[in-house]
């Protein structure tokens, strides 16, 4: 990202555009110098996310398949933070980020074949094929004479113009739009809320905050918040019967220091 000031104007963002979200994925990997066996994806996904705000400020329309490599970013993340590790048949853990290793690298094989077939398809661009000299100057003048495709209009030909024409208005009419909603939360933001909610010695249920404020994006948000904090080690849960509800708790550091001690 580039930001020029000059005197008395406002700032000007110009960011870099990219071909697809992987393409994203592998700019920020070779920036940092990050090895692509091993993610990660805490900061991949901030940075990941941050130049998807940057676009929406800016008015740009975020494509679907960048927003669902955020979204499965974000689930990457959060599998990351549960503290019991997925196993496979086998009883090995499995690596949340496998897949998305895996597609990079098939990319990275991809894109990097991509500078020599676009010199191929140039090179074989510029040459002309030999072609018959009289049927092309006969095309031609086909093309041109309107008198002579006047004399073939029918009804039917009219006809059929009318119900393509009719075709296309009614596909530019319902064509869907797509619009991208930028959400006021933020992971940050939500850890700071209940933080500030949970005193010393008070539980905070987690179906309460639900029943508080059942949107489903916001239920979302409070529980990757959760798990950050958890793997923070600010707070404490307390799993309820059955394990239809859990209780939050803020960490009492001065007994954790004396359990230590």
């Amino acid at each position: 990202m580039v930001i020029d000031s000059r005197q008395d104007e406002k700032f000007e963002i110009k960011l870099p555009l990219f071909e697809g979200p992987f393409d994203l994925l592998l700019f920020f990997i070779e920036r940092d110098e990050l090895d692509i066996y091993d993610i990660p994806i805490a900061t991949i996904t901030n940075d990941f996310l941050d130049y998807l705000h940057q676009l929406e400020q800016m008015n740009v329309e975020v494509a679907s398949e960048f927003i669902l490599v955020a979204a499965t970013l974000m689930r990457i993340k959060a599998k990351m933070l549960l503290p019991r590790p997925v196993l496979d048949e086998e009883g090995n853990e499995i690596d949340p980020r496998e897949e998305l290793v895996k597609h990079l690298l098939e990319y990275k094989k991809y894109k990097s074949v991509i500078s020599t077939l676009s010199k191929m398809e140039a090179e074989r661009m510029d040459r002309e094929k030999r072609g018959n000299l009289s049927k092309e100057i006969r095309k031609l003048s086909e093309s041109i004479n309107v008198e002579a495709e006047m004399q073939d209009l029918d009804l039917y030909k009219m006809m059929n113009v009318f119900q393509k024409v009719l075709a296309r208005y009614e596909f530019e009419k319902n064509k869907p739009i797509h619009r991208v909603v930028q959400y006021p939360y933020s992971i940050e933001k939500q850890k700071a809320a209940l933080m500030e909610r949970l005193v010393y010695g008070k539980r905070l249920a987690f179906t309460d905050m639900v029943t508080e404020k059942p949107e489903k994006i916001l239920v979302i948000f409070n529980f990757l918040s959760i798990l950050e904090l958890l793997q923070l080690k600010q707070i404490v849960i307390h799993l309820g019967e059955g394990f239809n509800n859990f209780w939050i708790e803020r960490r009492d550091e001065s007994k954790q220091l004396a359990h230590e001690e």
